[in-house]
């Protein structure tokens, strides 16, 4: 069975992407720790992230940067923090949100009600700083 990311990938589950290239794409979670979070996910499904093939953990991995930049400047963000867990879904991703304390690396204190509109609103502040940066080819519509 398809893991919940690859839904989301091919369309068959909503996603607020905000990225999207032949390797990986990045979208919010619908479970923010702060307003902004995105998970970088391959296309491919891998579940643990030391399996991955170095160049596409190097490719996630400037994806990752890419984004981190973008929320650093869509939300005027101190701090831009990178996590992977690992124990949520069984598809390797990558989060990037904004690390304004330790209690924001903790996933347990994500958001679970977090409004649709909110989601929209830093999905498309996201999508513009991408754009601002020079990342418009990759910019998820």
């Amino acid at each position: 069975m398809a893991s919940v990311f690859s839904m989301i990938i091919n369309g068959d589950l909503p996603g607020r992407f905000v990225w999207k290239d032949e390797q990986a794409v990045a979208f919010l979670t619908i479970e923010p720790v702060t307003p902004g979070h995105v998970l970088v996910v391959p296309r491919e499904e891998v579940d643990h992230w030391e399996q991955l093939d170095p160049a596409l953990f190097a490719h996630l991995s400037g994806v990752a940067q890419k984004c981190g930049k973008a929320v650093k400047k869509a939300f005027d963000a101190p701090r831009i923090g990178l996590l992977i867990a690992g124990l949520e879904v069984p598809h390797v991703h990558i989060h990037v949100f904004q690390g304004l304390s330790l209690e924001t690396f903790d996933l347990a204190n994500a958001n679970k009600n977090a409004k649709p509109e909110d989601l929209d609103a830093a999905a498309e502040k996201i999508r513009g700083a991408l754009r601002e940066l020079g990342f418009g080819e990759h910019v998820a519509d």
